[in-house]
């Protein structure tokens, strides 16, 4: 059976470190594929109150040419399609139900002190599908999850991936307050060479939202 890791998220808009993180992890963990399924427009400005979010449609089209070049990278427009956005635990069974992959959630470290209070049905994530956990900003993730009661009793379902200290500083943020600066290359530094072209589209939204 192949096995996908399920990386849901805003991809506001998606950068080098998003894609090159997502498939170091994959190889560290032996899988064979990253499904990227970005959020929907809405729930990104008004649940997760981001001053800005790119088009659903922007946003999927970014995914999708960069996934053209790399066969271990899969899309799902699943959030986008349905009329409200689904917890988590629900796309994951879907995706699972569509594609037949046995699935591993995958999220960054910074998402830990989420999890919790912001989100539903973790324990059934866990015991259904598991979550690997990519060590962000310096973060010392073992020791975290070692050091909150919460985090601690999830612990035989997560798995720590420590992704190389070089992504660190590629942020979605940055990228948006470089289009508004009109740093064009640094933007494209921090974005996969594949949606380069796509630079112009993406600083014509950023300065006239």
């Amino acid at each position: 059976m192949s096995r996908a890791l399920v990386f849901v998220g805003a991809f506001n808009p998606l950068t080098r470190a998003h894609v090159e993180t997502a498939d170091y992890a994959r190889m560290e963990l032996g899988f064979d594929r990253v499904i990227f399924v970005p959020s929907k427009q809405e729930y990104i400005r008004h649940d997760q109150e981001k001053d800005y979010a790119f088009s659903d449609d922007l946003r999927l089209h970014t995914l999708q040419k960069t996934a053209a070049a790399r066969p271990w990278m899969l899309v799902s427009d699943y959030e986008l399609e349905l009329d409200h956005q689904p917890r988590t635990w629900q796309t994951l069974q879907a995706l699972r139900d569509k594609t037949g992959m046995e699935l591993k959630l995958l999220l960054g470290s910074d998402k830990l002190n989420e999890i919790q209070h912001g989100w539903r049905h973790i324990p059934e994530i866990c015991r259904e599908f598991g979550i690997a956990v990519m060590s962000r900003n310096g973060d010392d993730t073992a020791a975290i999850i070692h050091s909150d009661p919460y985090l601690a009793s999830l612990s035989p379902w997560l798995t720590v991936v420590n992704v190389p200290d070089v992504y660190q500083h590629i942020s979605s943020s940055k990228v948006r307050q470089a289009l508004a600066a009109g740093e064009l290359d640094t933007a494209a530094e921090y974005l996969p060479e594949e949606i380069h072209d796509l630079i112009p589209v993406m600083r014509k939204m950023e300065t006239e939202r």
